[in-house]
């Protein structure tokens, strides 16, 4: 019997979390992480087990603004059931925001064409209280300007093993991004990136290369010249996971028409 005629079907949610207790989206033994929230949080509202599965894979203390979950279900429930049934089984960190019938042929992870990163760095002298578990701290003057005519080098498709962890286990660095920006609110520096895909770490990595140029511990030029080399340990330090946010991941408007982006996806 197939899984239409069982009466099975594949759900989409949008997400949001502040990952700052958590290790990770992905369940590991003996720590809390958002995946095991979510799925016992729906499968209460299902009346069975059922498992999460999710656009990225964020690693532990980051956070997500827009990110896209499916699960299957025989269990028939509204998109407000879903989202308000979530939500009361749900810790506070964590919140479904939208729910609607997957179409034929979504997957969160692999159907997805685009993800979008967005990380802060706090660029003062007076340690952060507030901003603690949502950004970097860095009391150096950065050049916002310097750094973003250096990121523009990235843009494109490139080999990014220059900026991938050690532990990645992607069969491939070539990654291609579409856009990369700094810049400056108040005491806040903001770096967004959008690529078709990530690398483990690789947001991280290039904003603590960035940061040395903004610094200026390294000249405009050498972001280029470690792309190139394809050596991680000629760049910068892996900048730390509270200043990380996953903002928006893109799909094609046949599987996951804009008018249902809108309301979750900045």
């Amino acid at each position: 019997m197939s899984d239409a005629a069982a009466g099975w079907q594949r759900v989409v949610l949008g997400v949001e979390y502040a990952g700052t207790a958590y290790s990770g989206w992905q369940i590991q033994p003996h720590s809390r992480s958002i995946q095991a929230e979510m799925n016992r949080a729906l499968s209460n509202v299902a009346g069975h087990e059922l498992n999460c599965i999710a656009a990225g894979r964020t690693d532990a203390g980051v956070h997500a603004a827009g990110q896209v979950v499916h699960f299957d279900t025989y269990a028939q429930r509204s998109g407000h059931a879903w989202v308000a049934g979530g939500n009361s089984h749900l810790p506070a960190e964590i919140s479904v925001l939208w729910a609607f019938p997957a179409r034929e042929g979504f997957h969160a992870r692999f159907a997805a064409v685009a993800r979008s990163y967005s990380y802060r760095i706090l660029n003062r002298q007076a340690r952060p209280a507030l901003e603690r578990n949502r950004s970097w701290w860095v009391r150096a003057p950065l050049d916002h300007d310097v750094m973003h005519a250096a990121a523009q080098c990235l843009v494109g498709e490139h080999d990014f093993s220059a900026f991938r962890a050690a532990s990645c286990q992607a069969a491939s660095a070539v990654r291609r991004i579409t856009a990369i920006s700094v810049r400056r609110e108040g005491d806040c520096v903001k770096i967004d990136c959008r690529a078709n895909a990530f690398l483990h770490h690789m947001v991280r990595n290039i904003v603590g290369s960035l940061l040395q140029v903004g610094a200026g511990e390294a000249a405009e030029s050498w972001l280029g010249s470690v792309l190139e080399r394809r050596d991680r340990q000629l760049a910068g330090a892996t900048a730390p996971p509270q200043g990380l946010t996953l903002t928006r991941v893109e799909y094609p408007a046949a599987l996951l028409p804009e008018m249902e982006q809108s309301l979750g996806l900045p």
